[in-house]
Formats: C-alpha cells, structure tokens, sequence
C-alpha cells in the first residue's frame, strides 16, 4: 500500500460535491447556503483529509524498509498544517493562523517520534511521547475554543482525541501488518476527520456570518 490514491480521489470528490442548499430544521423553511460559504467549508474538509492522507503515507514511509521517500513525504505533511493555518487568516489574521500552522506541526513532530520509537520496540518513550501528543491536542482545543465562542473546548477535545486514536490505530495495523485492520483505521479517519473539520469550519461561519454572505 504505497500511496492512498483512493482517498485521495474521495477528497476530490467531496470537493466537488456542493449542496445548494440546507435545512436546519425539517420542519422549517430551507436556508440557502452562499457559495463563499460552500467554498471555505469544502476547501477546509480538503485540507483535513489530506491531513490524514499524509499522515498515513508518512506512517508507511517510516515503516516501510528500504523506503526512500520518508523526508520529502514529511515536508509534504508539514507543509499541510501551514495551509490549514493559512486558510483561517482570512478571518482570524496572519498571528492567529501562525499560531494554529505552529501547533499543528508540533503535532505532526510528535506523531514521528512516536512513530519512530513504535518501530523500534521503545514502549516507555511511546507512552512518554503520547503524554505530550495529547496535551498538544489539548492546546490545539483551547486555542480555537479561545478564539470562537461557538467551538466548545471539551467538544474540540473528544474530536482530537479521537483523531489521535485513529492514527494510532493505522500505526498499530502498519506495525503489526495487519492490513485489513489498516484500511478500516484509515477509512475511519477520513470519516471522523470530515466530521471534525465540519464542525470547526461551522463554528467559523457562524462567527463571521457577513463573510460567508456571498
């Protein structure tokens, strides 16, 4: 399993699919959705499923003997959490999107060293290292919880947490090569991190409402 081109192709489907419109209640009248709404949502879900989609390519890179394309794979990834930050400057500036591009890389550093103490058999640096990993969530959750009333800290939690658990689980399959295991970790992870980057891009229109009104 060298590259994930399959998920790749459902990110690219996910952004091209574009609902009209939706109801907030069945009950009541629909709402239109504007397109500058639609656009931000489904570019944020891109960027959160590359978020996985590179995560696991960087999991079969560094797990994978004789592999050659671990540091360009890496630098991919890293360059991922840069477009996320960059993708909130619009709303929140250049400072605060800094700030979530440093977090999430801080993220991904973690995530290979855990990677690479996994590989070599070092349970009590992985256990060490998850501490910090988890606490790296837990930063990630009051810093956009601090900057939007509307993403709750104890909710951005649990969806962390979970991602967390998720590429755990692929590292796990990828170790043990278990690959059927690895393919519903990852599809899992695709399913959980749409919900996540939803609810996060939600939460920001419903803060910026008059710059997602056209």
């Amino acid at each position: 399993m060298k590259k994930l081109w399959t998920m790749a192709l459902i990110s690219l489907f996910l952004l091209n699919t574009q609902p009209e419109s939706i109801s907030a209640n069945p009950n009541t009248q629909e709402q239109n959705i504007s397109q500058s709404e639609v656009q931000f949502e489904n570019e944020f879900r891109r960027l959160w499923i590359d978020h996985v989609l590179w995560t696991s390519n960087y999991i079969t890179s560094a797990t994978t003997a004789g592999a050659e394309d671990q540091e360009q794979v890496l630098a991919r990834l890293l360059k991922n959490q840069e477009e996320i930050g960059n993708a909130v400057k619009p709303v929140y500036g250049e400072d605060a999107g800094n700030k979530l591009t440093d977090l999430l890389k801080e993220h991904i550093v973690i995530a290979g060293k855990i990677v690479d103490a996994a590989k070599d058999g070092k349970e009590d640096i992985v256990n060490q290292l998850n501490k910090e990993w988890y606490r790296n969530a837990d930063d990630i959750a009051e810093f956009l919880s601090g900057a939007n009333p509307n993403l709750k800290n104890e909710n951005l939690k649990k969806l962390l947490y979970t991602h967390l658990e998720l590429v755990t689980d692929d590292l796990i399959a990828s170790l043990e090569k278990e690959w059927d295991a690895r393919i519903v970790a990852i599809d899992e992870g695709i399913t959980h991190i749409i919900l996540m980057a939803d609810a996060i891009s939600e939460g920001v229109v419903k803060q910026f409402p008059e710059k997602f009104n056209k």
